[in-house]
């Protein structure tokens, strides 16, 4: 069996499911939403996204590695998420030209 942190092994109890799958939802509801006028396929998106890195934890390795591989990308995920980890690592560095 493979090695996992035990904070990220188990779903939050018995909404944890639930949880996932209104994540789930709500990201594939949000094409629908985003032909309305207005921004609201944003906020969908977002709140689905928002909803499955919090219980699903093959979600949150999938993040993980994107951040990994594009570090500006993540951080700018994570500024607009308003993770305590964007606030820790401060402004991104700027690159070289």
């Amino acid at each position: 069996m493979p090695w996992a942190a035990p904070h990220l092994a188990a779903v939050t109890g018995r909404w944890g499911p639930l949880l996932i799958a209104l994540g789930w939802v709500l990201i594939v509801l949000s094409p629908l939403v985003g032909v309305l006028p207005g921004p609201g396929g944003i906020f969908v998106f977002a709140g689905g996204v928002a909803l499955l890195l919090r219980n699903s934890p093959w979600a949150r390795r999938r993040y993980v590695r994107l951040k990994r591989r594009w570090p500006r990308l993540g951080h700018a995920c994570d500024r607009t998420m308003r993770r305590p980890s964007a606030r820790r690592r401060g402004p991104p560095a700027r690159v070289a030209d």
